[in-house]
């Protein structure tokens, strides 16, 4: 199968972009987080802050600082116990963290380079079993660093940088070759709340998607044909300073020479499965995704607004939301048969599409300024009882603060039929959403990485979205189970839009779930 029949199926034919006879043997199931042996350990504190606030003033971080913004990020806040269904006893137990996964299977992992007083100056993993940080190779890389992400950032300014990786087989042992498609998004949604943590702590934050793979796995110790790095996003707390011009202060790099300046570590880690079968699909699409030069370094020009024709409801205008994050990610979950249907004001949308829009705003290396432009990735909705505006299909103008309806009507019973499974009942569900970006996936500018920078982008600003539906008494439920070709129908996007439906997050009031759940925090 060529890569780019691959990556149609995996949007727009899903049936055919894995073998039908697939059987997961849950038995022999990897664990949900990677587990290093033999290496130095660093405890961090669990007495983590119960409230984090706006306005947190910038300080240079201790050990335990930089333990609380990892928990917060990305690590075990809960254990659950749910029925396996209705007829069966069987619990099924479940470690949680503020950040969604599909199938809370999490193929994401976190490794820092830290300078701190209180650690020596490395690379770490951060272990989210035993909150602690392991020790993989010590010393400082700013330079190394700096080169790898083509000299476009001042790595010396900043106390760490993190790493966002993707263990392939996490995920691949349940999914099959439609775990690539929930690996970006999973990235993205932890970028997502890596974000909106940072600023919590007073951190400032880029977000680079391009970089020297080869080097930077090298760097970590990662073998490739397991795991690879999606992200890398320098922490400071001062302004970040980064370059447009790639070779700013040290030329053109390859990824082979840098590879040759640090010796390879060897790294033992327990995954738990005695069989780890092959995801020849997924290692030809990483292979294909990576850069090997920083010449392929650019930014992506500012996307052109590309809005439907249709009737305008302007929203009212809503101030910034202002919360407790620590409270909101404790009450958010996603909902399955737990949403109960209930009329939404038009303010509670008006500030719930602001909100997630304008949070998602962040500093990046694809952007050709710091100005404001119009997202790559944006919001569809098919709304249902919402106060004063007729149900329909609709386009969000985050720039202008309005919808645009596109089709008029009442879309859930379409909208149920298109999902794979029966597990949320759109009956509902007053607000539908959908992110949509180009068609393409950038491809022309970025290659086969730029399908999974967009499941990224699209993955942060749902998570942006559950965050402020959960700070408005709701909650959304991300769902790639369902048909693409159904919900791009109803939006008309392939008469003149050149978009696609990458996300479904129906959004709503719910009810508590039936289950047995346990916070884990001091």
């Amino acid at each position: 199968m060529s890569l780019d029949t691959f990556l149609h199926n995996l949007h727009f034919d899903v049936e055919k972009a894995s073998p039908p006879d697939w059987v997961v043997d849950w038995n022999d199931a990897p664990l949900t987080y990677k587990l290093y042996r033999d290496r130095p350990v660093f405890p961090l504190s669990m007495e983590v802050p119960l409230t984090l606030e706006e306005g947190a003033t910038p300080s240079s971080p201790d050990c335990d600082r930089i333990g609380h913004f990892l928990w917060y990020v990305f690590g075990l806040t809960q254990v659950s116990q749910t029925l396996g269904s209705a007829d069966q006893a069987d619990l099924m137990q479940s470690f949680r963290r503020f950040a969604p996964s599909g199938g809370a299977l999490y193929p994401n992992e976190l490794y820092v380079y830290l300078k701190m007083e209180e650690l020596p100056a490395g690379v770490y993993h951060y272990d989210v079993a035993h909150h602690r940080l392991v020790l993989l190779r010590e010393g400082n890389f700013d330079e190394y660093l700096e080169q790898a992400l083509g000299n476009r950032c001042d790595i010396s300014s900043c106390f760490g940088t993190v790493f966002v990786s993707t263990m392939f087989w996490k995920n691949f042992y349940k999914y099959n070759n439609f775990s690539y498609r929930l690996q970006g998004l999973d990235a993205g949604v932890l970028i997502g709340q890596l974000l909106e943590v940072a600023k919590r702590f007073g951190f400032t934050s880029m977000v680079y998607f391009q970089f020297l793979d080869r080097a930077i796995n090298h760097l970590l110790g990662l073998s490739e044909e397991e795991e690879s790095t999606y992200a890398v996003i320098p922490l400071s707390v001062e302004p970040i300073h980064s370059f447009a011009n790639v070779g700013n202060t040290g030329g053109l790099v390859s990824s082979k020479e840098l590879y040759r300046e640090l010796t390879t570590i060897q790294c033992n880690h327990y995954v738990r499965s005695l069989t780890i079968k092959e995801y020849p699909m997924l290692t030809k699409m990483n292979t294909a995704s990576m850069m090997e030069s920083t010449e392929s370094f650019r930014p992506m020009k500012a996307m052109k607004g590309r809005n439907c024709e249709g009737i305008e409801i302007a929203l009212p205008s809503t101030k910034r939301l202002s919360y407790d994050l620590a409270s909101v990610c404790r009450k958010r979950f996603s909902p399955e048969m737990d949403f109960v249907l209930g009329k939404v004001s038009q303010t509670h949308l008006a500030t719930l599409l602001q909100e997630a829009t304008a949070s998602f705003s962040y500093r990046n290396d694809l952007d050709e300024t710091d100005t404001k432009q119009n997202p790559r990735v944006s919001l569809y909705g098919c709304l249902y009882n919402v106060e004063d505006i007729p149900d329909g299909a609709y386009q969000y103008d985050s720039m202008d603060h309005l919808l645009r309806q596109i089709q008029p009507g009442d879309h859930r019973i379409p909208l149920q039929y298109g999902m794979s499974l029966d597990n949320v009942n759109l009956q509902q569900i007053p607000l539908c959403l959908h992110v949509a970006g180009n068609k393409d996936h950038y491809k022309s500018e970025l290659g086969y990485r730029g399908y999974r920078i967009q499941q990224m982008e699209a993955g942060m600003l749902v998570q942006r979205l559950l965050i402020a539906a959960s700070a408005l008494g709701m909650n959304g439920h991300p769902l790639l189970g369902f048909d693409v070709n159904v919900c791009d129908e109803i939006y008309k996007m392939e008469n003149h839009q050149g978009k696609t439906s990458l996300i479904q997050i129906p959004i709503g009031p719910y009810r508590q779930r039936p289950w047995l759940k346990g916070s884990l925090r001091n």
